[in-house]
Order: structure tokens, then C-alpha cells, then sequence
């Protein structure tokens, strides 16, 4: 093989890789991976409140009504696409949302939501991120559905949209009610 043709073949190889890889995350999105906690209890957390440190959340505070816990962090671009359709649909999803505040200066967080609005029934702090790795989270944002005897019945990576809301997480949240859970 010619020499002066190696560095043209490197560079169609890279092209050939690259063009997989894209062709690849369009039939994987990564909001698609699954969660081995489907199905399975909420992990155990104790956690700060964010607008009162002094008081926590823990998860056998939650049971007894199905709930959204979504995770979110002043930091988070993805997160302020999100913010604006929790704004407007948090009310009629028909479950409480709960906050999760991700990796995140708890001031940050405040007036980012001070900024932004508050759609949560409660928010919970986890500064260091420990709980977090439980939850199996990624990054923010991330949504769990749990149902009221704290089972994880869905996961969302990446933001809410109204389509999502309408196409996956409505008619599980439906289906909760239709469980009796």
C-alpha cells in the first residue's frame, strides 16, 4: 500500500465510526436506557429540606400517595428547557412532585426557583450527590415515578417534555390509579 494514501484511509475510518455512532444514538436514545430499579422499592434517604436544613424527607414519609420525584440542579441547562412544562403541568399530573436538588448550592437552587418558579410540593437537598448514586441518577434532569408503596414504576433521563408527559408518563401515572396504587 502507498504511504501517502494511509493518513485518506484514518481519516475514512473515522468518518465510517463517526457516521455509526450517530446512526447508533438515534436508535438508542439515552433517555431510553433501562433502570434495574423498575420495579423495585425506592431506595432507603434521608434528606435535608432545601428551604429548611433543619427539617428532612425520608422515603417512608412519601408512602401512601404515588409521587413524581424529579431531579433537578441550578447548574443544569437541560433543566431550565425542563422548569417551564413542570411549571405548566405539575398541577394536573394528578401526583405530587417532589424536588430533588442535585449537586447544587442550596442558595443557587433558591433563587434559581425564585427565578424560575417552584412547582414542587417539596424539595429535598442532596449537596454531595450519595443519595443520588442510589437513585442510579446520571444527571439532571431525571424523573421517577413511584407509586404509593414506594416502588419505582418509571425513569426519565433527560428532560420532560408535553409530549413525553402526554405519551409515557401520564398513562403510567393513569395506570397507578387504576392499580389502587
Amino acid at each position: 500500500m502507498n504511504l501517502r494514501l494511509l493518513p485518506l484511509a484514518g481519516f475514512a475510518l473515522l468518518i465510517a465510526l463517526l457516521g455509526f455512532g450517530i446512526a447508533w444514538n438515534q436508535r438508542h436514545e439515552m433517555n431510553e436506557v433501562p433502570s434495574p430499579l423498575i420495579g423495585k422499592l425506592a431506595p432507603e434517604f434521608t434528606l435535608p429540606l432545601l428551604y429548611d436544613s433543619t427539617k428532612t424527607l425520608d422515603r417512608a414519609q412519601l408512602l401512601g400517595q404515588p409521587y413524581l420525584l424529579n431531579v433537578f440542579a441550578s447548574w443544569c441547562v437541560s433543566c431550565r428547557e425542563e422548569h417551564p412544562v413542570l411549571m405548566a403541568q405539575a398541577a394536573q399530573l394528578g401526583v405530587r412532585v417532589i424536588g430533588f436538588d442535585y449537586k447544587d448550592d442550596p442558595d443557587d437552587a433558591k433563587r434559581w426557583l425564585a427565578q424560575f418558579g417552584n412547582p414542587y410540593a417539596m424539595i429535598v437537598a442532596d449537596q454531595a450527590g450519595t443519595v443520588a448514586i442510589d437513585f442510579g441518577v446520571y444527571g439532571a434532569p431525571e424523573t421517577f415515578l413511584i407509586d404509593a408503596k414506594g416502588v419505582i414504576r418509571y425513569k426519565r433521563i433527560g428532560a420532560l417534555t408535553p409530549d413525553v408527559i402526554a405519551r409515557e408518563l401520564k398513562p403510567k401515572i393513569d395506570a397507578l390509579g387504576r392499580e389502587g396504587s
